[in-house]
């Protein structure tokens, strides 16, 4: 049995990529390789083009989408000036109505007093013509006594001359007539120029009132009109102070950005790009993608360097006869050697991406 098993020859199962194994392989050419490697650099190139046309695609959709938002604001502002026009001529009907009431109840009031004033002039005249009727009725006995006296008299009773008693009460009349009547057309005259003035003083009133109604409705305008440009401020200032914390945020993010990127650059300078301070941006950029590109193939063959050495020294031992057993588990010690080498470079680059950004 023991024979048997030295005759057997052991094939060893293939589970890796072809990819790896060329690479693996110091026979394969050195040429295959770097095309290899240009075709996953022309791969990764084509991704970030992909990436690129997505990102310019992205930013022509949110350009649109701004535009329509900017034109959706304008049709906005436009609905809400012509509404608040609306609202102004609605507002300026509104106080003229108020005025007109206004100047109508005036009036009105103003005609109830009227009104009231004749009524109680005419009950006056009433109770002076009932006064008068009455006085007229008690001294038509004096008429009656006088007219009998009168013709009673001679003919002949005024040729006693002036001096008779008659005629002296005649007189007294006649300058007591005469007086009253200029007393009468003197109290007429004051009393018109007494009601002229009342006429006067109440236009002077209403002249008063009418223009203190309009200059509160201009004061309530014009206070309307500061609450709005102090409410209009505070917005204005709001949306000032918004867009300065949104600038400052940017402003503090593209720093870092570019601070980043030019720590980058100076951990993986390389001189056939010049000098680092006349560099751009894409091409400080570009000089971080070839860095990183050539540590993952050297990592990648220095992986692949161990491998095969772990391998050949395998299929050494198995080929020797006489091998026992108990030798197999003493190859694994380079693989577990590998394997920690390929954990510190990872630790070592995740330290080294950390520090950057």
């Amino acid at each position: 049995l023991r024979d048997e098993e030295e005759d057997v020859k052991y094939i060893p199962i293939i589970k890796e990529p072809a990819a790896e194994i060329l690479a693996r392989d110091f026979r394969t050419p050195q040429s295959t390789l770097v095309l290899k490697k240009e075709v996953e650099v022309d791969q990764v190139n084509a991704e970030l083009a992909d990436k690129r046309e997505e990102f310019l695609q992205r930013m022509e959709a949110i350009t649109q989408k701004r535009a329509e938002f900017e034109r959706k604001e304008q049709a906005n502002k436009e609905r809400v000036l012509k509404f608040d026009r609306f609202i102004k001529e609605n507002e300026a009907k509104r106080c003229r109505a108020i005025k007109k009431h206004q100047l109508e109840m005036k009036e009105n009031r103003m005609k109830q007093r009227e009104l009231q004033d004749l009524l109680k002039q005419f009950e006056v005249t009433k109770a002076r013509q009932q006064k008068l009727q009455k006085r007229v009725s008690n001294c038509k006995v004096y008429e009656d006594y006088l007219t009998e006296v009168v013709d009673n008299l001679p003919e002949n009773y005024l040729d006693y001359g002036v001096e008779s008693l008659v005629m002296s009460i005649i007189q007294k009349y006649e300058t007591h007539q005469s007086t009253n009547e200029t007393l009468i057309i003197n109290l007429t005259k004051l009393s018109d120029e007494l009601e002229q003035q009342q006429h006067n003083l109440e236009a002077v009133h209403q002249e008063y009132d009418t223009s203190k109604l309009m200059m509160t409705s201009q004061l309530s305008q014009l206070r309307m009109e500061c609450d709005e440009m102090k409410e209009k401020n505070k917005r204005m200032e709001q949306k000032i102070n918004l867009h300065r914390g949104h600038f400052i945020h940017q402003s503090e993010e593209v720093g870092a950005l570019l601070l980043a990127i030019n720590n980058l650059a100076e951990q993986c300078h390389a001189k056939h790009y010049g000098i680092l301070e006349e560099m751009s941006i894409l091409t400080k950029l570009d000089m971080v993608k070839e860095f990183i590109m050539e540590k993952k193939t050297i990592s990648q063959m220095a992986v692949h360097i161990n491998s095969t050495t772990i391998t050949g020294s395998s299929d050494q031992i198995q080929n020797k006869p006489g091998v026992t057993n108990w030798m197999k588990p003493q190859t694994n010690t380079p693989l577990v050697n590998s394997n920690k080498t390929i954990a510190q470079q990872k630790n070592r680059k995740k330290q080294t991406n950390s520090n950057a950004r």
